[in-house]
């Protein structure tokens, strides 16, 4: 599994260098990204639910999946205050606080962490998938309007924040779910379109990492200690507690854990910190240095120590 996940994320980092060489030689532009951004979160992720809801969502599968939303509520339950407790210790500055408490909250288990399970763990899709959506959750409802928005001129209300939630990946997994669960047949052709698209998620996805990547000062980046102990933490401290207490949980007190449950949560904790926190400030006009010297280091980082802890987790 070493072998096989460096392999995978040595691709990744491969398609993140190709965006990275394709701004440097003028090929595209910053602004490539965000027309990218649109067709990732609006066709290639929701093609990717659609179609392994449709495969996956059986009325078999169905029992599962309140018990994974509450297991995903319960991590995050511990995740946030250790977010909260270490951005408190890395920085004074409010604004860096709350960035880097985004970070810590929620890691790229989206862009990255979608493409990593569906190469080594393909099986897993659909359970990685409902176990996410707590995720993305509080994401909208909290993380973004809160964490990353909190200076903007507008306030968002809860009903906003909810509206938020309506969108096309939400759509797609609720349209795949009812195919599946129905047993509804649907044209070959409509299903390669399904899968075409899904393949396109992954490269980019990396191709956007490296565009945003780009314009990053790399001198800037490497002398600030904070951005190394905000990835040390979420690369590899969190994964750390959080296999700890699964591990004691199954071997000590003898508690029935799917291995399923173990894998989504690994899944979600080991990826390197998101490109949210650098997106969303910029299109206010705020400083991303620090928040994209985050995400750069611990997505050069994320290539060796994925491999390493789904390694050290037995998988």
């Amino acid at each position: 599994m070493f072998w096989i996940s460096l392999g995978q994320m040595a691709v990744m980092a491969s398609f993140i260098l190709i965006g990275l060489i394709l701004v440097k030689v003028k090929v595209l532009d910053q602004g490539s990204s965000k027309i990218l951004s649109k067709l990732e979160n609006s066709i290639f992720i929701p093609a990717l639910a659609m179609g392994t809801f449709i495969t996956n969502f059986t009325r078999e599968k169905v029992g599962i999946a309140w018990k994974l939303l509450l297991f995903s509520f319960a991590v995050l339950l511990v995740v946030i205050p250790i977010a909260i407790l270490c951005a408190r210790l890395a920085t004074g500055s409010d604004y860096i606080r709350k960035i880097y408490t985004y970070g810590l909250s929620f890691a790229n288990f989206g862009f990255m962490g979608f493409p990593v399970v569906a190469a080594l763990f393909p099986q897993y899709n659909m359970y990685y998938m409902i176990f996410t959506l707590p995720l993305w959750t509080l994401i909208y409802v909290w993380g973004v309007p809160s964490l990353l928005m909190s200076d903007g001129n507008e306030k968002k209300g809860i009903a906003s924040k909810l509206k938020a939630l309506v969108n096309p990946m939400f759509i797609a997994m609720i349209i795949g779910a009812i195919i599946g669960i129905c047993g509804i047949k649907i044209p070959d052709f409509a299903l390669n379109v399904i899968n075409t698209c899904s393949e396109c998620m992954s490269p980019i996805a990396m191709i956007i990492t490296g565009i945003t990547f780009a314009s990053i000062s790399l001198k800037k980046v490497l002398s600030d200690l904070s951005i190394y102990f905000v990835t040390l933490v979420r690369l590899i401290l969190i994964p750390l507690l959080f296999g700890g207490i699964y591990i004691l949980c199954v071997k000590l007190f003898s508690l029935d854990i799917p291995e399923y449950y173990f894998a989504c949560m690994i899944c979600s904790l080991i990826m390197p910190l998101g490109l949210n926190t650098v997106v969303i400030p910029a299109a206010y006009g705020r400083d991303t240095s620090v928040a994209a010297g985050m995400a750069l280091v611990s997505h050069v980082l994320s290539l060796i120590t994925v491999p390493l802890m789904l390694m050290l987790f037995g998988f």
